[in-house]
C-alpha cells in the first residue's frame, strides 16, 4: 500500500551556485557523506548534487512533513542498493516518521527515480508498506 508520494524539480545552476558560493559549509549541511562520496566523483558534480536535492525535497514531501517534526537534510541520504537501484536511508526525525507511517505487520519500502536534463534535476520518491517477511 502506497504511505506517500512526493515529487521535486530544480534548476541544476542553483545548486551550482550555491557550491560555489557556500562550498563545504552548503554540501556539509545537506548531503550526507556517502552522497558526497558519490557526488564527488561524478563528471557533472553539480548534476549529481542536484538530483540528490530533489530526491530529499520528494522524500520530505512523501513523509507528509517537508522539513518540520524533527526531519533535518541530512537525516534523508540517497544509496544505491547492489542492484544500482536507487533507495532513501532515512535516519533520526525522518525515521521515526516513517516508523509512525508504517502499519504493524508491514515494513516500508522506498522508491526513487532520479534524473536531469540540463538544466533540471527531477526526484520521485514513492513510500510504500510491504507485508513483513519474517512474518509466518
Amino acid at each position: 500500500m502506497i504511505l506517500g508520494i512526493g515529487n521535486d524539480i530544480i534548476d541544476i545552476r542553483r545548486i551550482e551556485r550555491a557550491i560555489e558560493r557556500w562550498g563545504d559549509r552548503f554540501l556539509d549541511r545537506i548531503f550526507t557523506e556517502v552522497e558526497r562520496a558519490k557526488s564527488d566523483r561524478r563528471k557533472m558534480r553539480a548534476a549529481s548534487y542536484a538530483k540528490r536535492f530533489a530526491a530529499k525535497e520528494a522524500c520530505s514531501k512523501a513523509l507528509g512533513t517537508g522539513f518540520r517534526r524533527g526531519v533535518y537534510w541530512r537525516d534523508l541520504g540517497v544509496v544505491n542498493l547492489p542492484s544500482g537501484r536507487p533507495t532513501m536511508h532515512l535516519t533520526g526525525g525522518a525515521s521515526l516518521i516513517l516508523q509512525e507511517l508504517t502499519p504493524d505487520g508491514f515494513e516500508p519500502r522506498v522508491d526513487v527515480s532520479i534524473t536531469d536534463d540540463g538544466p533540471l534535476a527531477q526526484a520521485v520518491v514513492i513510500i510504500s508498506a510491504v507485508p513483513r517477511r519474517d512474518l509466518p
